[in-house]
C-alpha cells in the first residue's frame, strides 16, 4: 500500500510510466472476458451485423443491415468493428474490442490533459475517477457509437484548451489535433461532432470575453484536415445513395433532437439520476468540484475550469433538452467532470479533508445501503438479473468499499480514502459486467437459436424471424426474411423492391405451406398464432427464454 501510495503521490514521474501502468491496470477491466458472452440485442447484434456484411460486400461506403441500406449512423464504429473481424475472426470478442480499445483511450487521454492541464497528481487522479466511476467501463465494453464519440470529443476538446493555455511550438499541433478530433466525433456520430466543440467555444468566449481566439485558431490549415478526414465518406455515400442526406440530417439529427419519432422519450430530468449512478461514487464529489471551480473563476486556471464547466454543462443540457435520450448519450460528460473531480480532490489534499468530510461520509453511507440493499433485490426481483450468490459477493465488495473508506475518513488519510473508494468500485464494476452480461445475455440474445438456424439450413431454406432479429443474420451468415414489424429496417426496406424479404403476416402463411422447409424465430406467445393460421403445424426446434425456434419440416 505505500508503493501505491508513493506512485500518486508523487508530484513529477515518466508520463511513459504512468501511461504504461494505467494501460494495463485499466486494460484487464477493459478486456476480460469479453468474448465470454453472446451478443445481446438490439445494439451488439446491429454493430456486428453491419461491419459483417460490408466485408461480405466489399463495400465500405453504403452500410447495410439485413442487406438494406442503413443510414442511422455514420461509419466508424462499422469501419472500426470490419477492421477487428478482420484480425480476429467475425466473433464476440472483436465486435467489443474497437469500443473497449477506445474506452481505454479515453482514460489515457484523461491522464494526459488531467497532467498538462494540472500536474501529474491531477492526471492520474482523473484517470482513476474516470475508469473506476460505476458505468464507464460496463459501457466501453459494449459495441456503441458513443465511446468512440466520447473518444474523439475528449481529443477535440482538450486539445483545445491546451492550445489555449501554450504559448509555444506546441500551440499549433494542439489546434490541429483538435481538428482531427472532431473529424473522428463526426464519424462517430454526425454534426454532434460539430455543433458541441462550436457551441462550447461559442459559450467559453462568451463567458471568458476570449473573442481574440477566433484569430488563432489555425482556421485556415485546420478547417482543410478537418474536411480532409471527415468530408469523404459524406460526398462518396452522398453520390452512391441520393436519399442519405434527407434521411440522415433531417430524420437522424433535427427529427431525432426536436420530436419524439425514435420513440425514446424521457422527462428533462432523466439524466440527473443517471449521472448520479453511473459516475458512482464520485457523482457525489461534483458538487464540491463545482462550486470550488466557481469560486476561482478568477485566479490563474479559471479559463481551465471555465472550459471543464462548459464542456460538461453544455453536452449535459443538450441531451436533457432532446426528445431521444439513452443512458450511453452521456458519456461525453466523463471526461471533463472526471478532470474537475481530481482537481477538487488534489486541491483537498493540499487544505487538508475538512472541505470533503461531508461527502466521503455520504458515500460511504450509501455503498452500505446498497449493499444491504443488493441481496433483497436478488431475492425478489422477478427480472432474474442476478442470483443471490453473484448479489452476495457484489454485496461483500460495496460492504469493504464503504467501510474502507470510512475506516480511512476517521484516520483524516484521503490517499487511503480515494484508493479504497477506486479500488473498490473498480472491482465491483467488473464484477457487475460479468454477473449483469451473463443474464443480460441469456435474456437478450439469440446466438443459441441462431447458431442452430446456420446448422440446419440448406441453400433453399427459408431463414426468418417475427419481427427483425437483430443478431441471427449475424450467427446464421445469411439475410433473413422479417415478418411484420419492419423497426428500424422500415426506410432501407423501402429502397428498391425489397417485398421478398419483408412480408407481412398474410403473406407469410402461404410461404410457410409451401414447398419450401422454413426455419423461424418467434416470441412464445407467437407460436399459438403461427399454429392457428397455418397447415404445416411448426415444430419446435429449440428455445431461449424469450424466443422460440420452429420449423415447417
Amino acid at each position: 500500500m505505500d508503493s501505491l501510495f508513493s506512485f500518486f503521490s508523487a508530484r513529477t514521474a515518466s508520463a511513459r510510466r504512468d501511461l504504461a501502468i494505467l494501460a494495463a491496470t485499466f486494460g484487464i477491466f477493459c478486456f476480460q472476458f469479453l468474448g465470454r458472452f453472446p451478443l445481446m440485442e438490439p445494439d451488439e447484434g446491429r454493430y456486428s451485423e453491419i461491419p459483417r456484411e460490408m466485408l461480405e460486400r466489399m463495400d465500405f461506403i453504403t452500410p447495410t443491415l439485413n442487406y438494406v441500406k442503413y443510414f442511422e449512423k455514420p461509419p466508424l464504429i462499422y469501419w472500426l468493428n470490419a477492421l477487428s473481424f478482420s484480425l480476429f475472426g467475425q466473433n464476440e470478442f472483436a465486435a467489443r474490442l474497437p469500443c473497449a480499445c477506445a474506452g481505454l483511450l479515453t482514460i489515457l487521454a484523461v491522464y494526459w490533459l488531467g497532467r498538462e492541464l494540472f500536474g501529474r497528481r491531477t492526471g492520474l487522479l482523473a484517470a482513476v475517477v474516470l475508469g473506476s466511476s460505476a458505468g464507464f467501463i460496463p459501457q466501453a465494453r459494449i459495441p456503441l457509437t458513443d465511446m468512440p464519440l466520447t473518444l474523439g470529443l475528449t481529443l477535440c476538446l482538450g486539445a483545445f484548451i491546451l492550445a489555449v493555455r501554450d504559448d509555444g511550438p506546441r500551440k499549433g499541433l494542439y489546434y490541429h489535433l483538435a481538428y482531427a478530433g472532431a473529424a473522428l466525433a463526426v464519424l462517430a456520430k454526425g454534426l454532434i461532432g460539430i455543433v458541441f466543440p462550436g457551441a462550447i467555444l461559442f459559450l467559453f468566449m462568451l463567458v471568458r470575453k476570449r473573442w481574440g481566439l477566433l484569430r488563432e485558431m489555425r482556421l485556415l490549415t485546420g478547417i482543410p484536415l478537418f474536411l480532409l478526414i471527415a468530408a469523404p465518406w459524406f460526398i462518396l455515400v452522398s453520390l452512391h445513395n441520393p436519399e442519405f442526406a434527407r434521411f440522415f440530417f433531417i430524420h437522424e439529427h433535427f427529427e431525432r433532437f426536436l420530436t419524439k419519432v425514435h420513440r425514446r422519450y424521457q422527462p428533462a430530468w432523466f439524466f440527473i439520476p443517471v449521472l448520479v449512478g453511473t459516475m458512482l461514487p464520485w457523482s457525489f464529489f461534483l458538487p464540491v468540484a463545482l462550486r470550488q471551480a466557481w469560486r476561482e473563476r478568477r485566479e490563474e486556471r479559471g479559463d481551465t475550469l471555465a472550459w471543464l464547466a462548459v464542456w460538461a454543462g453544455f453536452i449535459f443540457l443538450f441531451f436533457s433538452k432532446s426528445s431521444s435520450k439513452l443512458v450511453p448519450y452521456i458519456l461525453p460528460v466523463f471526461p471533463p467532470l472526471a478532470l474537475l473531480i481530481a482537481w477538487a480532490v488534489e486541491s483537498a489534499l493540499e487544505r487538508g479533508l475538512a472541505s470533503l468530510r461531508s461527502t466521503i461520509l455520504a458515500v460511504s453511507v450509501l455503498l452500505l445501503v446498497l449493499a444491504g440493499g443488493l441481496p433483497l433485490y436478488a431475492m425478489l426481483s422477478t427480472r432474474g438479473d442476478m442470483g443471490l450468490p453473484a448479489a452476495l459477493l457484489l454485496a461483500l465488495i460495496l460492504l469493504a468499499t464503504g467501510a474502507g473508506a470510512l475506516k480511512a475518513l476517521k484516520g483524516d488519510n484521503l490517499p487511503l480514502v480515494m484508493t479504497s473508494l477506486a479500488l473498490g468500485m473498480t472491482i465491483f464494476t467488473a464484477g457487475v459486467s460479468s454477473v449483469v452480461y451473463a443474464n443480460l445475455a441469456e435474456k437478450k440474445s439469440s446466438r443459441s437459436l441462431a447458431l442452430k438456424v446456420r446448422e440446419l439450413a440448406g441453400p433453399e431454406t427459408v431463414v426468418s424471424s417475427f419481427g427483425y432479429n437483430q443478431s441471427l443474420p449475424f450467427y446464421a451468415a445469411r439475410r433473413t426474411i422479417v415478418v411484420g414489424d419492419r423497426s428500424e429496417l422500415e426506410f432501407g426496406s423501402n429502397q428498391g423492391d425489397q417485398s421478398a424479404w419483408f412480408l407481412s403476416y398474410a403473406d407469410f402463411f402461404p410461404l410457410w405451406d409451401g414447398e419450401k422447409p422454413v426455419l423461424t424465430i418467434l416470441g412464445k406467445g407467437e407460436v399459438a398464432t403461427l399454429a392457428a393460421n397455418v397447415k404445416k403445424q411448426p415444430r419446435v426446434i429449440m428455445e431461449n427464454r424469450r424466443r422460440v425456434l420452429v420449423a415447417n419440416f
